[in-house]
């Protein structure tokens, strides 16, 4: 039983998992303090000052965080504030992305002054323009922090781009491969704590010899943060591969 006259000598890991139980005192005393580092996820994503009393999305950011409170799983090898950060920008995000297919709910129109209104192709254009750009910041988001997640198995974007296999059926085999490691609790755990690859016990599960797991090490592991993580666009190049 935590003693909640020390919450803040605590663990946020141990605090997370008293929620999990049930603690509904300790969730609602996270809740309240890290409002801070929600609104600043949240601003992040929507390029602008949040303010917690007046703004939508802060509200989404917040149930979010509570759902990360209570999916978080310590065994996948992130940090609760790291997992946390991903779950409230994808669900702001989202929100955003819901809320521009409602005619009556485009922002855009309200900066357009009454010139621009009267030209549907061009308002069109710029709202594809304005798309476009939002996916290459939250793209740019994603590797930022796939850049992280690399650096503690050892591993650079760089590095990848060499290690890649340079034919299809070579790539297919290694995503097959990820999936297959990150699918297994065991193997899953494994990598998670020791940042590297459990071959031996992955020759046994996969129809791959030792010399090719180990040659394609590198892009295997790299398959398999990105299936670890919540990356909405690194996870789209995986689509029906290796399945």
């Amino acid at each position: 039983m935590i003693n909640r006259r020390s919450l803040k000598d605590t663990p946020l890991e141990e605090l997370i998992t008293a929620v999990q139980r049930g603690d509904k005192y300790i969730q609602n005393y996270l809740l309240k303090t890290y409002q801070p580092f929600i609104a600043k996820c949240v601003s992040e994503v929507c390029k602008r000052y949040i303010d917690p009393e007046k703004d939508d999305e802060f509200s989404i950011g917040l149930s979010a965080f509570n759902e990360a409170m209570m999916s978080y799983a310590s065994n996948k090898g992130s940090s609760f504030l790291s997992f946390a950060k991903l779950v409230v920008k994808r669900k702001v995000i989202d929100y955003i992305r819901y809320m521009k297919k409602r005619p009556a709910s485009i922002s855009l129109d309200e900066t357009f002054d009454a010139e621009q209104m009267d030209n549907p192709l061009e308002i069109s254009a710029v709202k594809k323009r304005y798309q476009e750009e939002q996916d290459a910041w939250h793209r740019r988001e994603e590797i930022l922090d796939y850049k992280e997640k690399l650096k503690a198995y050892k591993l650079t974007l760089d590095e990848l781009t060499e290690a890649s296999p340079k034919h299809r059926d070579a790539r297919d085999s290694a995503v097959k491969t990820a999936r297959t490691l990150f699918e297994d609790s065991e193997l899953r755990s494994f990598v998670f704590h020791k940042k590297k690859l459990p071959i031996k016990q992955l020759v046994r599960k996969v129809n791959v010899s030792k010399k090719t797991i180990e040659r394609n090490r590198k892009f295997i592991l790299a398959v398999f943060i990105v299936l670890a993580e919540d990356y909405l666009y690194l996870k789209e190049y995986l689509k029906g591969v290796g399945q």
